[in-house]
């Protein structure tokens, strides 16, 4: 019954092909188009005016489209590429009222543009069906609670930050602290099914080195790469994480657990807050339009378990000038379930992954790990928290041993907690294993008991802390 009503659906997204209007004129990024009688959202086609003039010519493709908004009696239509050569009169023919992607298993380890059309050079797909961009919002009474943890091979994340199946974390950083890194290494390690990995607004550069070098043939078998780069026009970078969310919600509803990445939501809104803009919209905080906030948890919340699989969502957000304040990085700690910090400071140091484990947090760690778990973590963390406390001190040589307890452990078990928190590339190989990271951590607290016993049987004078010397 469910794929009855899903065809049914597809179906009426389904446009009369004979709706057409025509260019008035063109201001900045949008077009008014009178006579177009379709709603927001719809795709159209822009064809020029001499091509149906000379009869003889050749059928052009035309220029796609979508609908954003009105003026009056003019639909307001953003071209899907430069808007040269369009001129008053040029025909605007609707080609659907819901935009669609097709999508299938044989999208796996292939890499597609924004319109979900494949890039890579390996032939057409096959097997595919039309699949709504803009879905209705899946019921919360058939999300699950979240209980099954998910290994992502980082033990920093697994160990401190534990994620579960269908919860989802962003992961906050700078420019330049190793964010597509770690989120590469991620998709490529995790123990998901499938991974479906979102580039919007990158660099095109940036594009082949993560598939090649941070992605891999091994972990490309398994993905989908949908990329937008930041040349291309704000709507198909829009497009393409909506792209992106439905091959996940695909995959999820054919029984899969899912990581979804995205790099990155920021400019997911910076799309929509120039598409916004053209279409009218007044700017409000910090130049973002309503629209940005509306749109941001309708995207996120896609993500998540049902009853048939999960979709883990990752989703990177730049955080301008290491303000985590700002607006963007706001609104999404409010929906997202948790949030990873990468620190420059850390980066700088040579720390990687640069997380900040005291600046991150996942919201369902406490249900998807055991007990033990939980305060082997605590433990953990109350010495990171306790050497970040001392490490000025000791930088200008003022802390005098034994003066305090708690700092000394911190400073005696700092190389064993950044063994457990640092890793290179090379140290993940094949799926990722929760339980192997359990085990390690386990072993570190170990490390940390036997450690203060030792510092108990042999008490140094305590002494206050000093100033700086001369």
């Amino acid at each position: 019954m469910s794929l009855l009503a899903e065809q049914f659906e597809v179906l009426e997204q389904t446009t009369a092909p004979e709706l057409r209007g025509t260019v008035s004129e063109v201001r900045g990024l949008a077009l008014r188009v009178a006579g177009l009688p379709v709603p927001i959202g719809a795709m159209v086609r822009i064809d020029p005016r001499s091509a149906r003039m000379n009869e003889a010519s050749e059928k052009s493709d035309g220029l796609p489209g979508e609908v954003v908004g009105f003026d009056r009696e003019y639909a307001i239509v953003m071209p899907l590429g430069a808007v040269a050569g369009v001129r008053p009169g040029d025909d605007v023919v609707a080609v659907q009222h819901a935009q669609q992607v097709r999508v299938g298993e044989s999208l796996l380890g292939r890499v597609l543009d924004g319109f979900g059309r494949p890039i890579d050079g390996g032939g057409p797909l096959l097997d595919t069906a039309p699949r709504p961009l803009h879905p209705s919002p899946v019921d919360p009474m058939d999300r699950p609670v979240i209980e099954q943890p998910l290994a992502t091979g980082v033990r920093a994340v697994d160990a401190m930050i534990s994620l579960g199946r269908g919860q989802r974390l962003g992961v906050f950083a700078a420019p330049g602290v190793g964010k597509s890194t770690l989120l590469g290494g991620i998709a490529k390690h995790t123990a998901a099914d499938v991974s479906v990995i979102a580039l919007v607004g990158e660099r095109g550069r940036e594009v082949r080195d993560f598939i090649d070098n941070v992605l891999g043939p091994e972990g490309l078998k398994r993905s989908v790469v949908v990329c937008a780069t930041s040349d291309e026009p704000a709507l198909l970078r829009l497009r393409a994480a909506m792209v992106a969310t439905s091959v996940a919600e695909y995959f999820r509803d054919q029984g899969k657990d899912v990581l979804l990445v995205m790099d990155s939501v920021t400019r997911f809104c910076q799309a929509q807050r120039q598409i916004g803009l053209a279409a009218g919209e007044p700017p409000a905080t910090r130049g973002y339009p309503p629209s940005v906030f509306s749109m941001l948890p309708t995207l996120l919340e896609r993500s998540g378990s049902t009853n048939a699989g999960s979709i883990t969502g990752l989703y990177a957000v730049l955080v301008e000038g290491d303000d985590m304040d700002e607006p963007i990085a706001d609104a999404c700690r409010g929906v997202l379930d948790g949030h990873v910090l990468l620190s420059r400071q850390l980066a700088e140091q040579g720390h990687y992954p640069a997380i900040d484990v005291l600046g991150s947090i996942s919201r369902v760690a406490n249900d998807v790990t055991s007990k033990e778990h939980q305060a082997a973590r605590r433990e953990v963390l109350k010495l990171v928290s306790s050497y970040r406390q001392v490490e000025e001190l000791l930088n200008i040589g003022a802390y005098a041993q034994g003066s305090n307890a708690d700092f000394d452990l911190a400073i005696a078990c700092k190389p064993a907690i950044d063994q457990l928190l640092q890793q290179g590339g090379s140290e993940v190989r094949g799926r990722a294993d929760f339980q192997t990271t359990q085990a390690q951590l386990f072993a570190l607290t170990q490390q940390i008991q036997q450690q203060r016993k030792q510092l108990n049987q042999a008490p140094q004078q305590r002494r206050p802390v000093q100033g700086p010397r001369g």
